[in-house]
């Protein structure tokens, strides 16, 4: 007589699979987070970096006013400066572009305050938000500036948290 054998895995065995992978899970989830958020704060930085080519272009030019829609309708006037930024999804601008101008929020572009001259500050202000991580649009601690000073030399600052700070961009202390 022929016995048959039974084949398959026990529930024991399955339960410790899931078990195994459960724990895989838990310990490659935040970490994986935690790149992206990374990546996109180097991401920003880049994006709001590229705009100090066109800033710098503006100033040479003596063309110190930031137009506010960032795409110019028609040529701008002699003293505006058409930054030619696009826009990001996980960008949004919170900040004045002029004084007493609101900025229109959720945009995707980063601001360029004034007053935009070459004797003083200028600073390219990206904000996090729309599909940002969670963890970097947190208020106070969701902006990247790059800050020209009066002797055109450019430093950037950021409020992230130091764990997602790109390199070359320091803690800013407000």
């Amino acid at each position: 007589m022929k016995r048959s054998m039974q084949k398959g895995f026990t529930l024991i065995e399955l339960m410790i699979v899931v078990a195994i992978i459960g724990i895989l899970a838990a310990i490659a989830l935040p970490q994986y987070q935690t790149y992206v958020a990374k990546s996109q704060v180097s991401r920003v930085m880049g994006e709001a970096g590229n705009l100090k080519t066109v800033v710098e272009a503006c100033l040479l030019d003596g063309r110190t006013v930031p137009i506010t829609n960032f795409v110019a309708a028609g040529v701008p006037a002699a003293n505006e400066c058409d930054l030619q930024a696009t826009a990001s999804s996980i960008q949004q601008t919170v900040t004045a572009q002029s004084p007493g101008t609101p900025a229109p929020t959720g945009t995707g572009y980063p601001t360029v305050t004034d007053p935009m001259v070459p004797a003083g500050n200028t600073d390219i202000i990206a904000t996090f938000g729309n599909g940002a991580a969670g963890t970097l649009t947190a208020a106070n601690a969701n902006t990247i500036r790059w800050r020209r000073d009066a002797n055109g030399t450019w430093t950037c600052t950021s409020l992230v948290p130091a764990k997602y700070r790109a390199k070359g961009c320091e803690n800013a202390s407000t």
